[in-house]
């Protein structure tokens, strides 16, 4: 399933997207995509009876209807950082041993339409088109990446924008460059587990003024999906809800020669994982 949620921020309603592409109206089943939903297998499967009968679910009108983030209330967002190899290989650091953790704060997510705001003092804000993971079940010490993949609910599109002085010349943790206003875009859906046949080779694009800047694929990811799912497991317990952001291929401003094309008002972004669907935002100034 593609599951979304649509209308003014703050008081977006649950939808789904059918096989035909037609966008249809989830708030007579469920009150909204969120934890509760991914812990209650009954409403999962409500969820899914309703798609499947035949009319259902109500149409909605999708012209000029925005797009939200596909997921409400998010317990935590845990980052996965230098998880490529090339991305590794252009910026010059060595291959980690272990996954590298960081956090953003939920309250950075936006929809996948939404303005991104460049921060003020900044000089060096950055794109990352990421796989997005999405926790389905209570998952604590975990023995297996097999394990660490039965726990996922489903997968989406993550804009992990940053800003580079903030989060390497400023001192301190890589927080500071991640968690500024509007720097995680997030959708247009969460695709469900079972569609997604191998998470770990799924393409992704990224498009700054329509020039094309990542090109990459999560096959290159030297931490997979299941792996990282089972040692997150480990250090803190992961919850219906939470997200993870999976990391980024190469292509990021950062790993360019100078002048480095660092972003700015103005500039327009776009980004894609096949199957998971699009994103575009304007920049403007905070």
């Amino acid at each position: 399933m593609k599951l979304l949620r649509v209308g003014t921020a703050g008081a977006e309603r649950p939808a789904l997207l059918d096989e035909d592409g037609t966008l249809r109206d989830l708030s007579g089943v469920v009150p909204d995509i969120d934890s509760a939903l991914f812990a209650d297998e009954d409403a999962l499967a409500r969820v899914r009876g309703a798609a499947a009968a035949p009319g259902g679910l109500p149409a909605l009108d999708a012209e000029g209807l925005r797009v939200g983030p596909p997921l409400a209330r998010i317990g935590k967002i845990v980052c996965i950082g230098l998880n490529y190899h090339d991305h590794a290989t252009e910026t010059g650091a060595q291959i980690p041993d272990e996954p590298i953790l960081f956090f953003k704060a939920p309250d950075t997510v936006v929809g996948p339409e939404d303005t991104v705001l460049v921060p003020r003092g900044s000089a060096k804000t950055d794109w990352e088109v990421e796989l997005a993971v999405v926790i389905g079940r209570t998952a604590r010490y975990l023995e297996t990446a097999e394990e660490g993949l039965a726990h996922v609910a489903g997968y989406a599109v993550a804009h992990d924008v940053s800003e580079r002085e903030f989060q390497i010349e400023r001192g301190g943790t890589w927080d500071k460059g991640k968690n500024c206003e509007t720097f995680n875009p997030l959708g247009p859906w969460l695709v469900t587990a079972d569609e997604v046949a191998d998470p770990q080779a799924l393409p992704l694009k990224l498009w700054v003024n329509g020039e094309l800047k990542q090109d990459g694929t999560t096959a290159d990811q030297i931490f997979p999906v299941g792996e990282v799912v089972r040692y997150l497991s480990h250090f803190m317990t992961l919850y219906p809800g939470d997200v993870i952001n999976t990391g980024t291929p190469a292509g990021v401003a950062m790993g360019q020669p100078e002048p480095k094309p660092y972003l700015r008002a103005g500039d327009v972004v776009e980004l894609e994982i096949d199957g998971l669907g699009r994103q575009r935002q304007e920049l403007k100034d905070a």
